[in-house]
């Protein structure tokens, strides 16, 4: 596919991840009487991955994430040329999300940005008071299992069909036990949406949703290399091995003089 459509994917998908995820919390979690909850703006989150990796995945891979971008480079599944083109779209589809997500939320009398805007935060900033450590902690944590899940399930050995029920429920559990210490990001560009609308602390505060979850993306993918690393090269020994010896049957078969008219196959 080409990368002018894949980036249009990346950008469709992260606005409907922030929207979808970030519009639960704003105008949901706490609705009067039948609020979500939690649980609610978690389950969102989880299944606006789910429902863009069925409906993009097969044009973009639907990344969604700079951190899954930078991690699946790391891991040696996406190409260093194509990450920047990726992660701007990722950003502009967050900030476009966010920006349109604002003007529905607005509509309402009372309405205050600067409440929250389902931003990121840390110290008096964070749902539950956690401190900087706290939070830098647990966003890089969040994020090397949130791409552990994304490489292990995409890999080809991994069973067929189910990496996109398994990358969205573990967006939900990430965000069962992140909400309260960060609002949950794992995600550069989700929290870059909120935090440039609201503006202020939510801006000043945002470098640290940038960076850990660019570090845990990193984390996770020399984790992966590490655990499949035998594995790959048992597997490559074994291919060379069933080529050498499809090579000598045919040098047998042959009579002597014919050319290798299938070099591929070595």
């Amino acid at each position: 596919m080409h990368l002018g459509k894949r980036t249009i994917a990346e950008f469709l998908g992260t606005f409907w991840l922030v929207f979808g995820g970030c519009g639960s919390a704003v105008l949901a979690a706490a609705f009067p009487g039948v609020g979500i909850g939690f649980t609610g703006v978690a389950l969102a989150f989880g299944l606006t991955v789910l429902t863009m990796a069925y409906a993009i995945g097969h044009i973009s891979g639907c990344h969604l994430n700079p951190a899954v971008s930078v991690g699946l480079f790391a891991g040696g599944r996406f190409q260093a040329s194509e990450l920047l083109p990726y992660i701007t779209a990722q950003v502009a589809g967050a900030c476009a999300g966010a920006g349109t997500l604002y003007v529905i939320a607005s509509g309402k009398a009372g309405f205050d940005a600067s409440a929250g805007f389902a931003s990121n935060g840390y110290a008096a900033h964070s749902p539950g008071g956690y401190s900087l450590v706290s939070c830098l902690l647990a966003e890089v944590v969040l994020t090397a299992f949130f791409l552990l899940i994304i490489l292990g399930s995409t890999d080809g050995r991994a069973p067929k069909g189910f990496a996109p029920l398994a990358i969205g429920l573990g967006l939900t559990l990430i965000h069962l036990i992140g909400i309260p210490i960060t609002n949950t990001s794992v995600n550069p560009a989700r929290s870059l949406g909120p935090a440039i609308v609201v503006g202020g602390t939510a801006l000043s505060q945002v470098w640290l949703f940038i960076v850990a979850p660019l570090v845990g993306g990193l984390l996770a993918a020399g984790l992966h290399r590490l655990l499949y690393r035998e594995e790959d090269a048992g597997l490559a020994r074994e291919a060379q091995q069933a080529g050498e010896t499809a090579h000598a049957a045919r040098s047998l078969a042959a009579p002597a003089g014919w050319p290798d008219v299938m070099p591929n196959w070595r």
